[in-house]
């Protein structure tokens, strides 16, 4: 049995999926279940990492758990809950989902930051653990959606700055791998696609996709910051954000791996091939 969080989300669902597809027994966690996949042999289970009980009744009888968490402070705490609910439960293999550049020495605050406990968590327990640190996601651009539809340019705050856009389903695939076979116990892989990409770059994929001239504007950082706060996002998410969007724009996240590719023998998909197969997304219809 393969205990799956996340699994209403965009990695999770495809982990489910795939897990699935595999003939695997799969326990699907959400904290809404009737949100939950509804595939064979897929158990849909409450589970909510501030909720003890709950998270100890879905780990029952586990034998694997895929741990991914909405980032955030509170990462730290929902990580050591869900990895001491999963030693106590005897589950025996655990794949997580970091973020590129944790523990690594910077300047800024970093989201990578808030999975910091929960990677020490796992290397210091006796669980059979692999720590995935993917790059940005391609999906990250469906916020563009809605400027996209209406002809309007799509917010940059990152200027120029480049990273290993990575397609979620390659870190859905490599999770999957790490589940099932005991080719990666102990080991951090940083996933990242085939190119770096600035927001001007993939705008300018999606335009020809699209058939259309996809433009962008660049955002001040401070506007940036303004923005969020009044849409009411976590003030310390916010600072991690501009963070993160100011070290983007400097090109510290331009960084590519083969780890992709080392784990599922072929390249990593590229950020066109993502857009393609989602463009229905960014027409009006």
């Amino acid at each position: 049995m393969i205990l799956v969080t996340g699994a209403t989300g965009t990695v999770g669902g495809e982990v489910v999926r795939l897990l699935a597809d595999l003939g695997e027994r799969v326990r699907a966690m959400t904290r809404e279940p009737s949100k939950g996949a509804t595939s064979p042999g897929v158990e849909v289970v409450r589970g909510d990492f501030d909720d003890p009980g709950s998270l100890a009744e879905a780990a029952r009888g586990a034998d694997a758990l895929f741990l991914l968490s909405a980032p955030g402070p509170w990462l730290a705490r929902h990580d050591e809950a869900m990895v001491a609910t999963a030693r106590a439960a005897g589950v025996r293999r655990v794949v997580k989902v970091s973020a590129i550049g944790t523990g690594e020495d910077h300047e800024d605050a970093e989201v990578g930051d808030w999975h910091l406990a929960g990677e020490r968590a796992l290397s210091s327990s006796e669980l059979e653990w692999t720590v995935l640190r993917p790059s940005s996601f391609a999906s990250n651009t469906l916020r563009w959606a809605p400027q996209v539809r209406q002809g309007r340019p799509v917010p940059n705050t990152t200027g120029n700055g480049r990273q290993g856009v990575v397609d979620p389903r390659d870190v859905a695939e490599v999770a999957v791998t790490a589940l099932t076979s005991g080719e990666h116990v102990r080991t951090v892989l940083t996933l990242t696609g085939p190119e770096l990409l600035s927001v001007p770059d993939m705008a300018k994929a999606l335009g020809e996709t699209l058939g259309r001239a996809v433009e962008t504007v660049d955002v001040p950082l401070e506007v940036y910051h303004e923005r969020m706060i009044a849409a009411g996002v976590d003030p310390e998410f916010a600072a991690f954000a501009v963070d993160g969007s100011r070290k983007v724009a400097r090109d510290g996240n331009a960084r590519l791996t083969r780890d992709v590719e080392r784990v599922l023998g072929r390249t990593p998909r590229t950020f066109l091939t993502w857009a393609a197969d989602h463009s229905a997304a960014f027409v009006s219809g």
